[in-house]
């Protein structure tokens, strides 16, 4: 049980404590179990905020796990306000170029295309995503080539696209 400062008879600060909590929420998550893995990757987060707080990337990662686990339960809205703030911190902190800003750039384009947001979505890909993917990256970097798929799938699944828009798509993608 507890006792003042000590889970298990091991300090509620300790690090195997958290990283054991993240694990079990994290292969919940990536075995599909959702429901489950919800008020575990939360009390991971929590904990990580109560104690690391001063550690950054510590909670941004674990912030990226909870919004995929919404994003896995379909609440899309709200894992997209989530990556939305993890974006605005790593842009501020890492730089629009580093590979966690690109990933969590597309997340927010990912959550987008799940709300049927087209626009939006294409735009992340188009405008943030691709260029600082191919500027860090480069052009045959196995993620440049998956945001220029992920790009071309959105603008084939806009039910509002035109011709024009495909074609701009291909022009865009051969620059």
């Amino acid at each position: 049980g507890y006792s003042e400062g000590r889970y298990l008879g091991r300090p509620v600060t300790d690090d195997k404590r958290s990283m054991a909590m993240g694990q079990l929420g994290n292969a919940l998550n990536s075995n599909g179990r959702y429901t489950e893995a919800l008020p575990v990757i939360e009390a991971s987060l929590a904990f990580r905020r109560r104690w690391w707080s001063h550690e950054e990337e510590f909670i941004r990662t674990g912030q990226c796990h909870l919004a995929a686990c919404l994003g896995g339960l379909g609440r899309y809205d709200k894992a997209l306000v989530l990556y939305r703030e993890i974006y605005a911190r790593e842009v501020a902190t890492l730089g629009v170029s580093h590979e966690h800003t690109i990933g969590t750039s597309c997340n927010i384009a990912s959550s987008l295309w799940s709300l049927k947001l087209w626009d939006d979505a294409i735009k992340m890909y188009r405008d943030q995503a691709l260029p600082a993917a191919r500027k860090s990256l480069g052009d045959d970097h196995d993620f440049t080539l998956k945001i220029s798929q992920n790009l071309a799938m959105a603008l084939v699944e806009n039910p509002e696209r035109t011709r024009d828009d495909l074609r701009l798509s291909r022009h865009d993608q051969t620059q």
